[in-house]
């Protein structure tokens, strides 16, 4: 049974998360506790008793979601034995996800991880003023169709695909009216919905080189091994082993387009027939269900969750 953990990204985010994990078992409390020290806040505190403004904050949403999902591969191992190395095909996670997936791989440490995601979250805050970016999800509309709408609206702006989720769902991202001009040329095109989305910068675009850069100058300084098992990674959409180019795909991935439809494809083609959402929420189980429909796609975030896991995988 070929298997693959997928790493949610934000958005996910949800107060209280993690605390049933770190409440029953040490080794996830010491991934919450690793990583407070690591940034030199108690992010742990945030995420169990709000509010939810801070914790939604990017800079704050980003290393804490990765400390959710990475305390759930410890608790898979600490409780289960399971690891990446022994039972999984592939990792991947969906835009900072993808940080989360290379914690778990070993690529990188976890202190390292929650550090360079509170530079992301800074630096992809930072690169554009409130309120001249926005993104937007067309939902009813394959790829192209979404990046041809994305074209005809920049009028010069930047407006591009951001996220390729599953076919019927793209997210736009760019400047704020270029998103407003693409809603309207969506909706002349008969496209189902187009919604503008609830979030504090256009990620994925141009408009993030700023934070692509930093994460150029930030990256270069940590230790990046090659992981445990191949990690697909969002910007290419294929599998990567090697320090450089896990490198360079995450300078990438800040400007480019996350090609989730085609990263679970990609896994689905090569035989993976369980894909396990590791930490926080269940919307990558969702987009398993539309992108790899004859693949079993599970949800593992909370305590009763693993055990379910663990028994299917043993079953």
């Amino acid at each position: 049974m070929s298997i693959a953990f997928v790493f949610p990204g934000q958005g996910s985010q949800a107060v209280g998360m993690g605390k049933a994990l770190a409440d029953a078992f040490p080794s996830a409390k010491a991934v919450f506790d690793e990583v407070d020290a690591a940034l030199g806040q108690k992010l742990s505190t945030v995420m169990w008793d709000g509010p939810d403004t801070e914790l939604t904050l990017t800079a704050n949403a980003q290393p804490a979601l990765m400390a959710v999902s990475v305390a759930v591969m410890r608790v898979l191992e600490s409780e289960h034995g399971i690891t990446l190395a022994k039972n999984a095909s592939f990792v991947a996670g969906h835009s900072l996800g993808e940080y989360s997936a290379l914690a778990a791989a070993g690529t990188f440490s976890l202190a390292d991880t929650a550090r360079l995601l509170r530079i992301r979250g800074d630096a992809m805050q930072a690169a554009v003023p409130p309120g001249q970016g926005a993104m937007a999800a067309l939902l009813g509309v394959d790829f192209a169709t979404a990046a041809a709408i994305a074209a005809e609206a920049a009028q010069g702006e930047v407006c591009q695909a951001a996220n390729d989720n599953s076919d019927g769902q793209v997210v736009l991202s760019g400047a704020k009216a270029a998103i407003d001009r693409a809603c309207e040329i969506a909706k002349a095109k008969g496209v189902k919905r187009a919604v503008i989305l609830p979030v504090s910068a256009p990620f994925h675009c141009a408009l993030m080189q700023p934070a692509a850069d930093a994460m150029a100058e930030a990256l270069a300084k940590v230790k990046i091994n090659a992981p445990v098992v191949p990690v697909i990674a969002n910007v290419v959409a294929g599998p990567v082993t090697d320090p450089a180019a896990i490198k360079n795909n995450l300078v990438a991935q800040v400007t480019g387009t996350v090609r989730w439809r085609e990263c679970v494809g990609f896994m689905a083609a090569q035989g993976v027939k369980v894909f396990v959402e590791a930490g926080s929420g269940k919307v990558l189980t969702g987009l398993a269900k539309k992108n790899a429909p004859e693949a079993v796609a599970m949800a593992a975030g909370s305590p009763d969750e693993i055990a379910a896991l663990a028994q299917h995988l043993k079953g």
